[in-house]
């Protein structure tokens, strides 16, 4: 706090420095190199470039506004900032690094700070034991963290290394030599270890830490599934597996694209017999689910140790549960009736428009006789116990994405920007919660239905800009082409993206006079038609005109 006495007509200038140093002496020669204001304003001058490179990279303009402010610029400052480097918010003020949770994030930062995702995808491989299972979360410096049994961490990295080498081109990252950690294995009556691992003498290539976790996260139950531990993305249902026989059908469905989409990636890589081997076991995963996970009228959530279902219309709570129903449309892979059933039930059960939210499952754990974790210990209706988890919400609207409803995608896009959770006045004050960051989730059951939770550090921020990008704009890159698959409401007649690539730009016109949600009539570029509708990127430092028409 800073007491200033100003006259009439008289302006002061304070500068506030916050900044970290070894040593005192290097304490005082930062303030006096940035103390004086002219410095500190260039400074500040020089960090606001930054951040519009950043920031800019990818500039949307569309007919909804309250779209057109998160996908520019919040939603990656978010997680920029926030997640990847602050690693720290009002709700949680941790700084770990969690190992699922840091490599979604970088997935949306591939074509803004690609630099960015590629070192993390390095970090993250480098918190990798021995046998192949990963640190659940982890604190730098010293790298003390948790080993866990919860089974879908190491799933993320083939699957983020997939999404980055194929967006970028950046094929020699597979061949990246990064060392693993080591730490004994833990005792068949022990759930997790807090502690600070060696570094293993032992390194591999990162395409080999992807093999080394496909393999060890290839654990079947008795109904074919892969085994859930002590946790499957949700960390409340930490007892649905922890007696080592509990089966999880979203790790089956997330699981299967993993290993369809690393298959590409071997192959490419001339292990051929890697590819032959996951598309094998994806396969066996798929009828699996079909033959076991299917209740009816959705795909169940999980099965206990002991063989009883989880969110199967026979339970008294938790029913249905969305994610497992949203990534069987994701895989593409699960029988296209199913799956649009499955969806139809999200629709009516867990999509609640009036109240702006999209439930994680219903009916909340309560009173029952299902006893799947800590998850229970929520008051019913917050955070994951059936309120709204933004992070599997936008997966619900990635899923109508893919199905070809744009009117639909949109909508369910908006029940999740926060802008439209404060439109006005009265709205603001029941939200309660900052309109310009996504909340990681909204409160489901009275009398605090409709008010926002656990802000700013969600990785819900990073899965929402890349549905409303790849998912609902179309914007697809792979290496050097980019391709426009748009799923966008009937009634936009149009819209624009300015793309930078390197020191080119792409000035993209989607025309909508069709009023269709998607299919691509034709693309031309600098006035020359392209016949297979791909978009070659060259850096050439040039302004290019892209018109795409639909219909």
């Amino acid at each position: 706090m800073v007491d200033i006495s100003i006259a009439r007509g008289e302006s002061a200038e304070v500068v506030f420095l916050l900044g970290q140093a070894g040593s005192l002496d290097e304490v005082r020669a930062l303030v006096r190199e940035y103390a004086e204001p002219k410095r500190a304003r260039h400074s500040l001058a020089i960090v606001s470039r930054q951040w519009d490179d950043i920031l800019s990279a990818i500039e949307v303009k569309t007919p909804d506004p309250a779209f057109d402010l998160m996908m520019n610029r919040w939603l990656l400052y978010q997680v920029l900032a926030c997640r990847v480097w602050g690693r720290s918010a009002f709700y949680q003020s941790g700084g770990a690094f969690g190992f699922r949770d840091q490599l979604q994030d970088v997935m949306a930062l591939v074509h803004s700070a690609p630099n960015v995702s590629r070192s993390h995808i390095l970090r993250a491989a480098g918190r990798q034991f021995e046998e192949g299972d990963v640190q659940h979360w982890w604190h730098p410096p010293s790298g003390v963290g948790v080993r866990t049994r919860i089974t879908d961490d190491l799933y993320f990295l083939p699957f983020v290394v997939h999404h980055y080498v194929s967006t970028t081109g950046d094929v020699r990252l597979l061949d990246e030599r990064v060392p693993f950690i080591t730490a004994p294995v833990l005792r068949e009556d022990q759930e997790e270890h807090f502690g600070i691992p060696e570094r293993s003498e032992q390194t591999a290539t990162v395409y080999e830490h992807c093999v080394r976790a496909l393999e060890h996260g290839f654990r079947l139950g008795r109904h074919g599934l892969p085994l859930m531990g002590t946790g499957d993305w949700n960390d409340g249902m930490n007892k649905v597996g922890a007696g080592g026989r509990g089966e999880s059908v979203w790790n089956g469905w997330f699981f299967l694209t993993v290993l369809q989409s690393f298959a590409t990636i071997a192959s490419s890589h001339r292990d051929e017999s890697r590819a032959k081997w996951c598309l094998e076991r994806s396969e066996e995963l798929r009828a699996a689910l079909e033959a076991r996970a299917w209740d009816g009228g959705w795909y169940r959530r999980a099965f206990f140790d002991d063989g009883t279902p989880l969110g199967s219309s026979a339970n008294d709570e938790c029913q249905i549960d969305a994610i497992p129903q949203a990534w069987a449309v994701i895989s593409g892979s699960a029988d296209r009736e199913r799956a649009s059933r499955a969806m139809d039930a999200v629709h009516e059960r867990l999509v609640r428009r009036k109240d702006k939210l999209i439930q994680l499952f219903d009916p909340p754990f309560d009173k029952g006789s299902l006893q799947p974790g800590y998850i229970k210990g929520y008051v019913p209706g917050i955070r994951e116990n059936g309120g709204q988890y933004t992070h599997a919400a936008t997966w619900v609207v990635l899923a109508s994405a893919l199905q070809g409803d744009g009117d639909g995608a949109l909508e369910l896009w908006n029940l999740l920007n926060p802008i439209n959770h404060a439109s006005t006045k009265r709205d603001a004050e029941h939200y309660m919660v900052e309109p310009f960051v996504v909340s990681a989730d909204v409160y489901g059951a009275p009398p605090h239905t409709g008010r926002g939770g656990w802000t700013w550090y969600t990785g819900s921020a990073a899965w929402l800009y890349r549905v409303g990008l790849e998912a609902i704009l179309g914007f697809r890159r792979q290496d050097n082409i980019l391709s426009l698959e748009p799923c966008i409401p009937t009634y936009w007649p149009a819209y624009d993206m300015n793309y930078r690539y390197g020191s080119a730009t792409y000035r993209i016109h989607v025309d909508n006079k069709a009023r269709v949600c998607r299919g691509l009539r034709s693309l031309v570029l600098d006035d020359g038609p392209l016949t297979d509708a791909k978009l070659p990127l060259v850096d050439d430092g040039r302004l290019h005109d892209v018109r795409a028409i639909l219909g």
